[in-house]
């Protein structure tokens, strides 16, 4: 009883503080440290030739397509301006409604230089390389001439069916 009594009173001294000790009020270490995120650098990309020819090659093949596209849309705003009233069926709507479709063959190569160079940026991106500003800018240009020409192929079809 008496060993019992002797660790009781070990570990209520353990407990006790002297009324002259407070904590203290500075901050701690945890309280004065930053969550905000840590500045990076921002990468900067290194010329590359390779890709930079890659660029140029697509881009002009942008060029080509999008001449192409316009001579197939002038053709066929022709084509539907002559069959706007006609009737289904006729032979100048029938005109009309074989332009919009070589118009959409048109637009095909757009989407298929925008893939190409998508995947150029992806493969950068999984290779752990920062962003190549001149292959954004040419993805950024063929998106917009797919959307142009999207929208404007539209516009023909609408037109030809009299809305």
């Amino acid at each position: 009883m008496r060993s019992l009594v002797l660790i009781a009173a070990v570990a209520l001294a353990g407990c006790t503080q002297s009324a002259t000790r407070y904590p203290s009020l500075l901050p701690r270490a945890a309280e004065s440290q930053s969550l905000d995120e840590p500045v990076r650098p921002v990468p900067v990309a290194t010329p590359d030739a390779a890709l930079d020819k890659k660029i140029a090659e697509l881009t002009a093949q942008l060029d080509g397509v999008a001449t192409a596209f316009n001579a197939g849309a002038q053709d066929a705003e022709a084509k539907i301006a002559v069959a706007r009233g006609l009737p289904e069926g006729s032979e100048r709507w029938l005109d009309a409604q074989a332009a919009l479709s070589t118009l959409d063959t048109l637009r095909a190569p757009v989407l298929t230089v925008l893939s190409d160079l998508e995947e150029l940026a992806i493969e950068r991106g999984t290779a752990g390389l920062p962003p190549y500003p001149a292959l954004d800018a040419a993805v950024a240009r063929a998106e917009a001439l797919s959307t142009t020409q999207q929208d404007r192929s539209g516009a023909l079809e609408a037109a030809l069916a009299g809305a």
